[in-house]
Formats: C-alpha cells, structure tokens, sequence
C-alpha cells in the first residue's frame, strides 16, 4: 500500500485548485470514519486514500470519457491495486461500475453529501460545519437551487446502497468533517 504522503503528493501534483485538495482531504476524513464503522478490521488509511484520490484527475481530465478512467490508470501505474480503483471509478454512476465492497459504496456515499456539508457551512453566518444541523441539511436537499451542482440522486442512492438512514448519514459523516474542520476552511 501506499503512504498518505505519497497519496498527497499524487494528489497534489494533478489538482491545483485549494477548492477540490479540500473537497479530497474531507472525503477522505468521511472514508476513514466510514471504514471504522462500516469494515471493523480494514484499514481506514486505505479507505482515506480512496477518498483522498477519487477525484485526484478531475482537473487534469474533467470529462466523463476521462474522469475517473484516466485517474484508475495512473493509480495502477502507481501501484494501487484493483479493489481500489474499482471503488473509485464506481464514484461516478456513468461508468456503471458496480459498487459491489463496502469501501465503494462508502465512497459513493460520502462523496456529494461532503461537498453538500460544506456548502452549508458556507452559507452560515458563521461559516462553522459546527453550526450545521443534520436536520437542516436534509431540508437544503430539497432545495434543488441550493448547492445546484451537488447531486441528490447520488446522494439518496448512496446512502441506499451503504443501507443508512439519511439524517443518521448526514450526522455521521458531519461529525467526522468536524475534526478536520479547519483544514477544509469550515
């Protein structure tokens, strides 16, 4: 496996923008919280660097016949092995890669309502994720101009597919948001 350093440093070299180096480093904080509870006995830094990566190319390669292929290949010339990639490039439904492990459907599952979280912190007056109530996220959600970008039918599939309630994701995945708060500027 990989070190976070050298999964950072990959990161780091594909994606410029401060806003998707966030977007990876709190997928990556939903996707450890999501290994301890989801697979007791994975290792959560492997399921962190899922999270951190899966969206690694996207500024390189935006385009849905690039992204998230291009990224899967130059995650295996790097060494990442097959469960791995599979679980990244089943983080975008146009692929129809099934989402067959519990690391891809957690992916799945964290991914838009990460970006969503932050969102609402944003529009805080705060601009605190601390000040972000789960049962306020899911009223925005019905708010289809809000966070118009953000996908809700991922968002409902995914916490279908992980079998979670809803709130019950959105308080999980938000508590562990809040220990990397500052480093994702919420």
């Amino acid at each position: 496996m990989k070190t976070r350093d050298e999964a950072l440093a990959l990161l780091h070299e594909y994606t410029k923008t401060d806003s998707l180096r966030k977007h990876a480093l709190a997928v990556e904080q939903a996707m450890k919280a999501c290994a301890l509870r989801f697979a007791p006995g994975e290792d959560p830094v492997r399921w962190g660097l899922c999270g951190m990566l899966h969206d690694f190319d996207y500024e390189a390669y935006p385009t849905a016949e690039q992204h998230p292929y291009v990224g899967s290949k130059i995650l295996e010339e790097h060494g990442f092995d097959e469960d791995f990639r599979t679980a990244i490039l089943g983080h975008a439904p146009y692929t129809n890669v099934p989402r067959t492990t519990p690391m891809a459907k957690a992916l799945f599952a964290c991914d838009e309502l990460c970006g969503f979280l932050v969102a609402c912190a944003l529009v805080q007056p705060s601009k605190k994720l601390a000040d972000v109530k789960p049962s306020s996220v899911k009223k925005k959600l019905k708010d289809k101009a809000f966070a118009r970008s953000v996908s809700r039918e991922d968002i409902y599939n995914g916490v279908a597919e992980l079998g979670v309630d809803l709130e019950e994701h959105i308080a999980f995945v938000r508590d562990a948001l809040l220990e990397i708060a500052d480093q994702i500027g919420v």
